[in-house]
């Protein structure tokens, strides 16, 4: 592999060979289905430190006729950012993970390989009163998390976290260093919740920065089913999405022992006074006093919804391989899992939780969760095409399913018992399609082939996540990246030249990146010029 670093490239080469392979394989892996003796190995990993690294990584698997998977964070669900069926190189791009946060301009700018935690942490640092609406998980990249969408606990007030972006760094098919206005309107839309491995690698994104107050107040409420759980959840949907967009209250069903529960977890933006009358009015049922509550800062929101204990020192969220004390549910405890997706866009009825409980009193159903993420606000007020993420007006709510278990031998039957658990929920949920998150990425929902696969065939789970954006993502994929480099399991199919979708012009008619548009310039560290880092 050549670089003009080629002094520094042999630092961050890793082959089967080398001594440090497995250790910088598994370092990142948070779902051990996919480190066991028969998971594909890579046979380079590359850790790039500057941007040229990473081109000459792309020029080299291109010359070799190697696939290449970008991995940022680990976190993809069924492994497609570090696992291959064919010939592969890891890009791993931890080590890009420098957090610039301008806090006069409310913007920073992440590098792709930075953590959520770490975002988070280097915006607190800066202001009190400044935060970003994504993830609850501080060990995910921000790389993949915001190519996705990215929700967390604001998306009510202010959208995704790929809402929230205004510039970005990418490096293409042809090894080429784009910005926003280098690669035009078309490719920025699509990368900013279609997936950003289906284009090229996203090296950093700049983001804007939210006003949060200096107080938010935080509760976690559990409920069992003697003290009317189903009930309380049934009212749930017909108010949460159309509470306040200060107030974010997710619901959490799970078996705790042989019991059902309803944890009622909520962040809002503001203090304990403002909350309660609030809650007297619109949500009564829920029972909430004074002593529920918890008044804190933004950051120390973050850090309790990750699983922290209060006291815990905030340096937590800069450790990309923290362990919080076991809150299962926001993916910080590494294990055996699978997860899947669902919107809901009529309350479920009161007699089809009955169903539901059925199957998390299975063997299975032990260490397995459902969480209901309430839509509304700021989601609502966000057209379907804004960005390729389309789950907006309509959805009272998102479905996150997961289920764990702790040896490999167990895995066939725990996705098994989430299959039937998925397939019970059909008649309650989105239809026609029914709707999934590339984030909660699931192979279920349909793959692409090893080789040549049709736009119908991956119009399949395309439609899914992406809905009628799924054409237009087609349309901007052929243009950059025509001859399909950038491909895994479901990645976006360019067009070839005998098949032909219908799109609107208006939508799908993407101009490539100039050929002759100046790229960015690099300083000695590789950074766009003017890119400074502290």
């Amino acid at each position: 592999m050549h670089s003009d670093n080629a002094s520094s490239i042999s630092e961050v080469i890793y082959t089967k060979s080398h001594s440090s392979y497995s250790s910088v394989l598994n370092f990142s892996i948070q779902n051990f289905r996919f480190s066991t003796p028969n998971t594909p190995k890579p046979q380079v990993i590359v850790t790039p430190s500057d941007v040229s690294q990473v081109q000459a990584a792309i020029k080299c698997s291109q010359k070799h006729g190697l696939e290449v998977r970008i991995r940022s964070g680990g976190h993809d669900f069924e492994g497609l950012s570090f696992v291959s069926e064919v010939p592969f190189v890891i890009i791993d791009l931890l080590n890009l993970s420098e957090i610039n946060v301008d806090a006069e301009e409310q913007t920073a700018w992440v590098q792709a390989g930075a953590t959520l935690g770490q975002l988070y942490y280097r915006i607190a640092e800066k202001s009190k009163n400044l935060g970003f609406p994504g993830g609850l998980c501080p060990t995910v990249g921000a790389g993949g998390h915001i190519s996705g969408g990215g929700y967390g606990v604001m998306l009510r007030k202010f959208g995704l976290a790929a809402d929230n972006i205004v510039d970005a760094h990418l490096i293409d098919a042809k090894g080429r260093y784009l910005d926003r206005k280098s690669m035009g309107e078309d490719l920025f839309w699509a990368i900013r919740g279609g997936g950003g491995a289906s284009f090229g690698v996203i090296v950093a994104w700049k983001v804007r920065l939210v006003t949060v107050p200096s107080t938010v107040t935080r509760f976690l409420v559990t409920r069992s089913l003697d003290q009317n759980a189903t009930e309380i959840v049934h009212k749930w949907q017909y108010v949460a999405h159309k509470f306040h967009e200060d107030l974010f209250i997710e619901v959490t069903f799970s078996r705790v022992n042989s019991m059902m529960v309803a944890i009622f977890s909520s962040v809002f933006l503001g203090g304990v006074d403002r909350l309660l009358p609030m809650m007297q009015e619109s949500f009564p049922e829920l029972g909430l006093t004074k002593e529920d509550c918890t008044e804190m800062s933004w950051i120390e929101s973050v850090q309790n919804l990750a699983g922290f204990e209060k006291g815990q020192s905030l340096d937590l969220l800069l450790d990309r391989n923290s362990q919080s004390n076991g809150v299962v549910v926001n993916g910080t405890t590494k294990a055996f899992f699978k997860g899947k997706a669902d919107y809901v866009k009529e309350p479920i009825p009161v007699n089809a939780f009955e169903g539901i409980y059925d199957k998390f009193y299975e063997e299975e159903g032990q260490i397995a969760f459902m969480v209901l993420v309430p839509y509304g606000g700021k989601m609502s007020e966000i057209s379907e095409s804004e960005t390729p993420y389309p789950h907006r007006a309509g959805n009272i709510c998102q479905i996150f399913y997961g289920v764990f278990w702790g040896e490999d031998g167990a895995s066939q039957r725990h996705i098994d018992w989430l299959r039937r658990l998925y397939s019970y929920m059909t008649p309650y949920v989105s239809k026609n399609p029914r709707g999934a998150y590339i984030n909660n990425r699931d192979l279920d929902v349909g793959t692409n082939n090893q080789g040549y696969t049709s736009v119908e065939q991956a119009s399949v789970w395309g439609n899914k996540y992406f809905k009628n954006n799924f054409k237009r993502l087609v349309h901007v994929k052929t243009m950059v990246d025509p001859h399909d480099f950038f491909r895994n399991e479901q990645s976006i199919p360019p067009l070839i030249d005998n098949l032909r979708i219908s799109c609107p012009e208006s939508t799908c008619s993407p101009s490539p990146p100039s050929e002759t548009t100046p790229l960015l310039t690099e300083d000695s560290n590789g950074f766009p010029s003017g890119y400074s880092f502290q």
